[in-house]
């Protein structure tokens, strides 16, 4: 592929060198650079991508993209100066596999919690109205009923491409992809062409990254700034920051929600581990999902079917006879009644919402015992607070460690502990072995009673010091309770 015809959107500052000439590949890893490639020297978080020019140009790469010039320049080599690297990396990215995204329907969700849920629901939903169609999210990737495995909710731009290039070649009408926080600050979406947007809502999270509340509501705002006029946007306006997303969009807005008038309006008519029966859009609907935080979700992805101008009793049909996704408000019952719950709730808000729908159901006799834990190497400012909530809307809790990364387990539990008031240390353990917590919530249960492991849902892994190893909550929670699965 010729470079000029990659550069097309992409604001070029400065060039030093022909643009008539031939591309193999993109690269903004500098290990991977080949000969003739183009190199995007991509300043991060960890490295600036400004230190590789000379290693990548010794290995082949024959265009480089920069924020800066170097003052040594190699003969036939091309550079072009550019205001930010990774904007012209989504650019390019999208040019390079013939613009995609424009070639089918790409639906991005964000908002800290229920993207997975929400954008599992509408892949499964659209493949059952008979479409083919892709699915890019946190647990896994789908084009059509092919699995590719997933490593982050939002991939770089070069993976989001080529995904959605292979999804085009499958005849996939629609896509459906969880954009992340970091996904629009780190410009990964840059150069799609998106026909909708949803919003679910904001809490507490990634402050490790963003800094402030503040920076955390503009990036997911940023999103739908972008949108543009033949898109949808889609929020939430039961959350307090649901309008906010809506201020300067310039696609068509629409609202939902379960508390006041909204475009698509619910109400939970019965909410029982066996499912939620809801009136959805003057309909009587029995769905298999549990807890008014999916109530909001089912409602999202029914807004959103209704935008893709889909048949209404259909989306319905087919939406009560769905599951969600895996390790969200996953449940097991053991043989003598115990109920044991694995839910990917990381957040204080998300915890809180997991604790209160259980609460909801609970007949009142029985205990809610909550394990829990939190990330390493991630946000500090929400540990007391996740030990808190916890405390606040469990019988009994056990604090444990969860992905400590390259952190002290032990640390990351004595700050937890921050949050355990003095009434609730008669009624809070701390077991550092996530394995043994599980056991001994299993061990105090009794027939009736609800363990709720929070935290990594569907994760496969517990990361220690850098190294994965093969944990999966669900799987010791089904040898605890002599269950097959």
């Amino acid at each position: 592929m010729k470079l000029q015809d990659l550069l097309y959107g992409v604001t070029i500052l400065e060039l030093v060198g022909k643009t008539d000439v031939n591309v193999n590949a993109l690269n903004f890893d500098s290990r991977k650079v080949d000969k003739n490639d183009v190199f995007f020297a991509v300043v991060g978080t960890q490295a600036d991508g400004h230190e590789y020019i000379t290693q990548t140009i010794n290995q082949g790469a024959t265009v480089i993209i920069c924020e800066t010039v170097p003052e040594n320049k190699v003969e036939n080599v091309t550079y072009i100066k550019v205001q930010n690297t990774g904007v012209a990396l989504g650019v390019m990215a999208s040019n390079f596999f013939d613009n995609p995204s424009a070639k089918l329907k790409l639906v991005g969700i964000t908002g800290t919690n229920g993207k997975t849920t929400i954008a599992t629901i509408l892949f499964k939903l659209f493949k059952a109205l008979g479409y083919k169609t892709g699915l890019l999210s946190t647990v896994e990737n789908f084009i059509n009923d092919v699995v590719v495995s997933a490593t982050h909710t939002t991939p770089n731009p070069i993976a989001l491409n080529s995904l959605l290039h292979d999804m085009v070649l499958a005849g996939c009408d629609y896509c459906f992809i969880e954009v992340s926080s970091h996904a629009v600050v780190q410009h990964r979406i840059e150069g799609l062409t998106f026909a909708g947007a949803v919003f679910s809502n904001l809490s507490h999270d990634h402050l490790d990254f963003h800094k402030t509340f503040d920076e955390y509501l503009k990036a997911k705002k940023a999103f739908f700034d972008g949108l543009p006029k033949s898109a949808f946007a889609l929020t939430n306006i039961d959350d307090k920051t649901g309008m906010v997303m809506l201020q300067n969009t310039k696609a068509y807005k629409k609202t939902y929600a379960l508390k006041q008038l909204a475009d698509f309006k619910a109400k939970i008519i019965e909410n029982q581990f066996s499912g939620l029966h809801l009136d959805i859009d003057n309909e009587d609907v029995f769905f298999k999902l549990v807890g008014s935080f999916n109530a909001y979700n089912l409602l999202a992805v029914y807004g959103t079917a209704m935008l893709l101008a889909q048949d209404k009793l259909r989306v319905l049909t087919e939406l009560s006879m769905l599951t969600g996704a895996e390790g969200r408000f996953d449940y097991v019952i053991s043989p003598n009644n115990i109920i044991g719950i694995v839910d990917y709730a990381h957040t204080p808000d998300a915890v809180q919402n997991v604790l209160s729908t259980i609460q909801n159901i609970r007949k009142g006799t029985e205990q809610v015992i909550t394990i829990i834990g939190c990330g390493g190497d991630r946000d500090k400012t929400k540990r007391p607070i996740m030990a808190q909530v916890a405390c606040d809307w469990s019988d009994k809790v056990i604090l444990t460690s969860d992905n400590p990364r390259t952190e002290n387990p032990q640390t990351i539990l004595t700050e937890m502990e921050v949050g355990v008031s003095p009434t609730n240390q008669r009624k809070t353990l701390s077991i550092l072995n996530r394995r043994e917590a599980i056991k001994t919530a299993c061990h105090l249960a009794q027939s009736g009673d609800i363990i709720l492991i929070a935290g990594k849902g569907h994760e496969k892994y517990q990361e220690i010091n850098g190294i994965r190893t093969h944990f999966d909550d669900k799987e010791i929670l089904f040898e605890q309770f002599n269950l097959q699965r």
